[in-house]
């Protein structure tokens, strides 16, 4: 189904226009965790293109420009022809104001961060808040004068108009976000906004995800096969049991062993899903394949084309050998489509799943989980019963520790590394922080530097550990581990690991670094 087209029906849904926020994704979660679909789209999508969603309402957010000047996006009219409730942020508050007759200047005084915001009048969107409550502003322009039929709810030392709403047709706008964490009350104006304005019940629940993707999967898949990559993680096995519980032993699992996951890992995958479960899987040992197809391979962006195509390679042949499979499933979520760029986002990475894929393919494909969160996955995997050790396990890259390899990769440094990583996993677990961390993980720089063991003068590997906190993956920190515990992974890595000399940790968040090195 192309991006951007409607994905999830029987929810109530709220659409978010993006008008180049950064936290356009943000307030798109936000709707989301309180249980109402939300996607966010450009903000000149098509009046058509909107209907199709069907929504309930539609959020406008902030963005980098100014609204009067000539090349700043403007607001479609037609949006408040829709009959639908309309909620401004920032940006999107002042381009309200402008197109129904409010003035938007510049006063002065900007405001960016926390700042006092003094209500008025609590109206139906701020009436949680007390007279006076903190919250985040990022402007420099400020609605002056509001439109006809607006009252004035709320201001600011910067901003004489902080919030304002035409109760009558529906139309609310506040100049300081509610989507972020420094607005306490943001999430209370966002349910105002979703439950009262527009009506919407809470349905968006992992019972409701798990039937309604059963419903998809039936419709897509009719009376065909699918054959879907299990990797073991969190992902493709959410949406194996998704489409196990939708077409029972009509799909059969592929797990494509590359020779390039974690220390026993394979053996794990197969006896989790094959006894376990008692799903269809067929394991394939394709190591050598891959291995061989990246010899002398340094660049990343190829290790990860190489190893999409070669996945896709297997899955075809075994799909003819097996059971002429006309589909392919796969676990992509939300995030995946974002990084692997959209109309919204230039591509940081491609992803061997969205990106990396060959243009010519045997399968058409399934993906249950593309409009998900990984927050999301995770609760629709306790909701259908998946062990704690799956749900909870950290994402792992589908090609594996080759992107991990920061150069050539062979045998000898994915063992090198599988060890490495292995006492990471290990000592991270031991200390009670590996539910604590969204990732963490070793890599190996294929680069020498000298040292001294014992009274030998050694020319070993660096060891590289990252760990990181997150909610999405979209953004990230460095997580600042205990200095004994480093001190711990350090000798470890060093006395039981020979090849390995040196290690070091990695403290650079996302952005301006991405979470993998490759």
């Amino acid at each position: 189904m192309a991006q951007g087209t409607p994905q999830v029906n029987g929810f109530d849904t709220v659409l978010v226009l993006d008008y180049g926020a950064q936290y356009g994704q943000l307030i798109a979660r936000r709707v989301r965790e309180c249980r109402v679909y939300s996607e966010l789209i450009p903000h000149d999508a098509s009046i058509e293109r909107i209907k199709g969603f069907k929504p309930k309402g539609i959020i406008l957010s902030g963005g980098p420009m100014s609204v009067y000047v000539d090349d700043a996006p403007k607001v479609n009219p037609e949006i408040f022809a829709l009959g639908v409730p309309v909620l401004g942020i920032c940006y999107g508050a002042q381009g309200i104001a402008l197109e129904l007759g409010g003035t938007v200047a510049r006063t002065g005084l900007s405001e960016f961060g926390k700042t006092t915001l003094s209500v008025i009048k609590p109206g139906l969107i701020l009436e949680s808040m007390r007279p006076e409550e903190q919250c985040w502003m990022s402007h420099r322009d400020s609605i002056t004068e509001p439109p006809p039929g607006f009252e004035v709810l709320a201001a600011s030392s910067g901003a004489p108009v902080a919030a304002m709403e035409d109760r009558e047709r529906g139309f609310y706008a506040v100049q300081f976000h509610p989507e972020v964490v420094h607005t306490p009350k943001g999430m209370d104006v966002l349910r105002s906004f979703l439950y009262k304005a527009c009506g919407c019940a809470p349905s968006f629940t992992p019972a409701s995800i798990i039937e309604e993707a059963i419903k998809k999967i039936r419709e897509q898949v009719g009376d065909s096969k699918a054959i879907l990559g299990l990797s073991g993680g969190v992902d493709s096995s959410v949406a194996a049991l998704l489409m196990y519980r939708a077409i029972g032993d009509r799909l059969t699992c592929v797990f494509v062993d590359q020779g390039m996951m974690r220390m026993r890992e394979a053996d794990r995958v197969v006896e989790t899903f094959s006894g376990t479960f008692g799903i269809p899987l067929v394991s394939v040992d394709a190591s050598d394949r891959f291995l061989d197809k990246l010899k002398g391979v340094t660049e990343p962006e190829r290790k990860r084309k190489i190893i999409g195509e070669e996945f896709i390679r297997c899955f075809e042949e075994e799909a003819r050998k097996l059971i002429d499979a006309r589909f392919l499933v796969q676990g992509t979520l939300y995030s995946d489509v974002i990084e692997s760029g959209t109309r919204q986002a230039a591509k940081i990475k491609s992803h061997h799943n969205v990106g990396g894929l060959p243009e010519k393919m045997d399968f058409e494909l399934v993906e249950p989980l593309r409009w998900l969160f990984k927050d999301e996955v995770r609760a629709v995997g306790e909701e259908l019963g998946l062990p704690e050790h799956i749900v909870w396990r950290q994402p792992f890259p589908g090609p594996g520790l080759a992107i991990r390899i920061i150069g050539e990769i062979d045998r000898e440094r994915v063992d090198v590394l599988q060890r490495a990583d292995a006492i990471v996993q290990e000592e991270i677990r031991k200390a009670g922080l590996y539910r604590e961390l969204w990732q963490c993980f070793a890599i190996l720089p294929v680069i020498r530097s000298v040292g001294v063991q014992g009274d030998e003068r050694t020319y070993g590997y660096p060891i590289a550990i990252r760990a990181v906190t997150s909610d999405d993956a979209m953004t990230a920190d460095w997580a600042h581990l205990p200095y004994d515990l480093l001190e711990t992974l350090s000798s470890r890595i060093i006395n039981e690991v020979p090849e390995v000399n040196r290690v070091v940790y990695d403290i650079s968040s996302k952005p301006p670094s991405t979470i993998e090195w490759e």
